[in-house]
């Protein structure tokens, strides 16, 4: 017997979108949760440099949009960017109102500058704003009666009525799988919210927690909604070079505060490719760097802060001072050994102003989604700021809507499990996973061509046979979900890059070096694929493919 939850609401995903989105629901309606592990995962927790707001008269919101835009390379919807950016005061009130305290000096918050912005506009709490913002949202939200959390749960797919096309059909809720028990259960919803976070974890390196799977972003896909510009994704430049430091960030503030970018020979380079030099956006500082290591055939570049007085090192990052310091880094002394890493999706699941996807009661929000902000590279502490900020949107939108006659909806069925096993093969599973993430970090990395995508798109579609056929015959688990998904989404990040004749942001190919006078999106439109109706299994999902 199937275990049936129901609410009003179910927010997938507990990250800053996630838990901000419910906060704003509860006072309107029932909401549930997930979290794939323990409520304090997930990659807010791990953002260290802060949140992109003008608090300062020489700033400006015209300023702060100029540079999104110029970062995001001709591809931001600059009407977004304004929406945006407009309401950053808005959503670091409500934050602030929950208990948050940003950093101050003097009589107002300490403000440090990242690249691509041309003022100081990021507020920060030392060099852990993310763990800082999920810690107070986390506090509220376990005080609140009207929100249940959900953790050791991984979504399957989302449930739709299934209608002939994604314009007629309407969310009914998800299925899920409870990772303690091994136990599928159903949640039906009249809305369900995709706040799971990217997909940095396709690529064998990367800053991302193992969740950032790309969650949302394949279940959307299968349920029947557009996505867009997945072939952007944002290598971060200055990730931890050491063995005992896997996927340690090293913020981008260091830069903003005057770390400077060398070689081993102590030369700096970030000139030659940029006049911002360190100060450029990040998609050109990490294919400089990418460049460097390629042309010296070394393994990683340095950054060197042992020109800053060790008190402001002490003072403005004491988190990335400690995990040097364990390592036997000292940064007030050494250089600290960099490279880049997969860091964020700037692609997603496209939504409209409000959040809302193709399918009636689906919505997406913060990394998960393509709203358009940021282009063919995002700005440097514009994500959370994007995570706040549309939080609030959708909840408005869901709170403004009278709820509908649920009786043509239908119910759910069980999960069906009566035609499957347990499988004794799960080598499988951990052999196709590290076989993708190297896959997609040698062909669909920070430099690319057209016969490295060839390469990656029928080694792609080999592991997506073997996966689907191991999903048609065997009991779910955690890693099975993920990487299905994780298949998905690296689909459909080839076929954009494919798709995109020339180089642009994020997305650099030798064979197209120049960028097209007319920029545009990279909008994927999903159709049938019959190697994802699970008929034999009679599973209730929607699947797709690229055309």
């Amino acid at each position: 017997m199937t275990l049936r939850f129901s609410t009003d609401v179910l927010v997938i995903g507990s990250g800053a979108a996630g838990l901000a989105t419910a906060l704003h629901l509860s006072p309107h309606a029932r909401v549930i949760v997930l979290s794939k592990d323990d409520i304090r995962g997930g990659s807010t927790n791990r953002a260290q440099g802060g949140v992109a707001t003008v608090s300062q008269p020489a700033d400006s919101v015209d300023a702060h949009v100029h540079d999104t835009v110029a970062a995001g390379a001709g591809l931001c919807n600059e009407k977004i960017v304004r929406y945006v950016v407009s309401r950053a005061r808005q959503a670091i009130d409500h934050i602030e109102d929950l208990g948050l305290e940003f950093d101050q000096q003097g009589n107002g918050p300490h403000l440090t500058r990242e690249g691509g912005h041309t003022h100081r506009r990021v507020l920060h709490v030392a060099d852990t704003t993310g763990h800082a913002i999920a810690s107070t949202l986390i506090n509220r939200v376990l005080s609140d009666v009207k929100i249940k959390i959900l953790t050791k749960r991984v979504a399957i797919d989302v449930v739709t009525t299934g209608k002939s096309t994604p314009n007629d059909s309407r969310t009914m809720g998800a299925y899920v799988y409870n990772a303690e028990n091994g136990d599928v259960e159903v949640i039906e919803a009249r809305y369900v919210v995709l706040a799971t976070g990217g997909a940095s974890k396709v690529y064998q390196y990367t800053s991302n927690p193992d969740g950032s799977t790309g969650d949302g972003i394949a279940m959307a896909w299968r349920a029947g909604c557009r996505v867009a510009n997945m072939e952007f994704n944002q290598f971060h430049p200055t990730c931890l070079y050491h063995p005992d430091a896997r996927s340690f960030l090293i913020s981008e503030a260091i830069r903003g505060e005057g770390g400077k970018l060398v070689l081993e020979d102590g030369k700096r380079f970030m000139e030659r490719f940029d006049p911002r030099a360190e100060m450029a956006p990040r998609d050109v500082v990490a294919r400089a760097i990418d460049f460097e290591m390629k042309r010296l055939g070394q393994e990683c570049v340095y950054l060197d802060v042992t020109h800053l007085p060790d008190k402001k090192i002490e003072q403005r990052f004491p988190n990335i001072l400690e995990t040097c310091l364990g390592v036997g880094i000292d940064m007030r002394r050494d250089r600290i050994p960099v490279v880049p890493a997969a860091h964020y999706t700037c692609g997603g699941v496209l939504v409209d102003e409000s959040g809302q996807t193709d399918i009636d009661g689906l919505y997406a929000v913060g990394e998960t989604a393509y709203t358009g902000l940021h282009g063919a590279n995002r700005l440097a502490s514009n994500s959370l700021l994007e995570c706040l900020v549309f939080a609030r949107s959708v909840a408005n939108d869901i709170a403004n809507k009278t709820p509908d006659n649920q009786d043509d909806r239908g119910d759910i069925p069980d999960w069906d499990e009566s035609r499957v096993t347990d499988s004794d093969e799960n080598v499988i599973l951990s052999h196709n996973w590290s076989e993708l993430r190297r896959c997609m970090w040698n062909y669909v990395g920070i430099v690319r061509t057209n016969k490295r995508l060839e390469r990656a798109a029928r080694r792609i579609g080999l592991l997506k046979q073997e996966v689907h056929d191991y999903y048609s015959n065997y009991r779910v688990n955690s890693d099975l979900i993920e990487l299905r998904n994780l298949i998905h989404v690296a689909e459909l990040m080839v076929k954009a890059a494919q798709w995109r004749r020339e180089s642009r942001g994020l997305h650099y190919t030798l064979d197209y070096p120049q960028s097209r006078a007319d920029a545009r999106p990279s909008i994927l439109y999903p159709a049938v694929d019959p190697l994802d109706v699970l008929q034999p299994i009679n599973r209730h999902t929607n699947h797709s493919k690229l055309r």
